[in-house]
């Protein structure tokens, strides 16, 4: 299939077999990797999102890249950002096994894992696997739903903080927007010791141009968070003491509350009790809608724990709670307003996607990580959002974003939102998946197994 579409000739047959190549050559035997070269083990959402395109043409391999992930679990519930193949050299990536040691924590995983998490998106992911897989899906749902409620558990008692029991992350990673303007102000509370890249070397920038990503400074700063952590032996109760960074972050709460919808579904098909979490996730959207709201800025935004204060930065988190079917209609029209304004979709000039941050503000860098370029993983949560109430238009704008940005620059990491350009790691897996994902929807046909 061919469509012409703003100047740009797309072929979404090629674009899916490319797609699945990625798929394919970044697959380790029992995990994908997000990047053979930049991220050569296997990350916690990363694996969720590429799980949501596997199904479409192998639905055991993507079941088998969530168990395989759910196998990282520690005792407490947490699932580790990364878990660390024993095959990749420890120098191959930075931080790797010997920085986090979790060999050393009580309750560890039988691999070497890293010892934060990210965005709790792995319920939605087994619930879209479980309906790909036919009917074997309730019996892998069986098997992922212990490791989701321990995940969600986790979140709930050793996470939450605040009247409203929102949870909270250690570490700028653990939101997934690593270094998003949004955390400027906490994160730059704390000492760039530059001294530690005499002791640990970055290999990031070895493989991506060092002005796609994080500053030196930023990164000592996650070393230096990361340390304090696994020091306290990974002890969340000192660091909803101490710690010098500590924030809630919308987009990661929203994730959360999705998850219990999702994990609904699921208890559903299992016949496990639904109604737990759906009323968990009444509670967390109420929360998020009375405690990160922001009328002057239009979306919600992230707080600083250590100040108690809403930090003002627009980014795209704060647009993430569109995937809440039960967030207030007046708060979903002033988002669909925010969205479509300047500051997301650059009133009248042309912006592919969802920037990562705010267009008019000054710190708004186009090709640096999150501080700017468009992601396809957030671009598709918010298209998500507004579909679930009503807003269709937009929601296909933003899925025929995805695939011109792929078609004009290839699986990238992620994109300048105004020239389209591409950044970061090159066969970029989720970006490869979720294409699959939006193609998949369109194409009339079946895709076929590359088995």
């Amino acid at each position: 299939m061919v469509i012409e579409r703003s100047k740009i000739r797309i072929d979404h047959d090629q674009l899916l077999r490319d797609a699945i190549r990625v798929l394919i050559r970044n697959w380790h035997g029992h995990a994908t990797v997000p990047s053979r070269s930049l991220y050569p083990h296997q990350w916690s959402w990363d694996s969720a999102f590429i799980a949501m395109g596997l199904q479409h043409f192998a639905p055991r391999r993507a079941a088998a890249e969530l168990l395989s992930l759910f196998g990282a679990q520690w005792a407490d519930g947490r699932i580790p950002h990364i878990a660390f193949n024993p095959a990749v050299a420890d120098h191959a990536y930075f931080p790797g096994p010997t920085f986090w040691r979790s060999a050393e924590v009580d309750g560890r995983p039988p691999i070497d894992t890293s010892g934060i998490i990210q965005p709790p998106v792995h319920a939605i992911a087994v619930a879209m696997v479980m309906k790909g897989l036919g009917e074997s899906g309730g019996a892998f749902a069986g098997r992922c739903y212990p490791y989701l409620v321990a995940q969600n558990e986790y979140l709930r008692r050793r996470r939450s903080v605040g009247t409203g029991g929102l949870a909270a992350a250690v570490h700028p990673w653990e939101t997934g927007l690593d270094n998003s303007p949004a955390w400027d102000a906490p994160l730059h509370a704390v000492h760039a010791d530059l001294a530690l890249f005499d002791t640990y070397t970055r290999r990031d920038v070895a493989h991506a141009g060092a002005g796609e990503r994080p500053t030196d400074e930023d990164y000592a700063r996650y070393i230096r968070l990361a340390l304090a952590y696994r020091d306290s032996g990974y002890d969340d109760d000192w660091v909803r003491r101490k710690a010098e960074f500590l924030v809630v972050d919308p987009g990661f709460n929203a994730l959360w509350a999705w998850s219990e919808l999702a994990l609904a579904d699921i208890a559903n098909a299992i016949g496990a009790n639904a109604a737990l979490h759906v009323a968990e996730a009444a509670r967390i959207t109420a929360a998020i809608a009375h405690e990160l709201w922001s009328e002057d800025r239009g979306l919600f935004l992230a707080r600083d724990e250590r100040s108690g204060r809403l930090l003002p930065e627009r980014t795209v988190a704060g647009l993430i709670p569109l995937v809440l079917p039960g967030l207030p209609d007046s708060l979903v029209a002033a988002l669909r307003a925010t969205l479509a304004g300047e500051s997301f979709r650059g009133g009248r000039h042309r912006v592919r996607g969802v920037p990562s941050f705010d267009l008019t503000d000054p710190r708004y860098d186009a090709r640096r990580y999150w501080r700017g370029p468009t992601w396809l993983n957030t671009t598709w949560l918010i298209s998500e959002g507004l579909r679930r109430h009503g807003e269709d238009a937009l929601a296909s704008q933003l899925s025929d974003d995805i695939v011109e940005l792929v078609a004009h620059a290839g699986l990238r990491e992620y994109f300048n939102p105004k020239t389209g350009a591409g950044h970061g790691t090159s066969s970029f897996s989720w970006s490869a998946a979720l294409l699959i994902h939006v193609l998949a929807e369109r194409l009339p046909r079946v895709l076929p197994s590359p088995a």
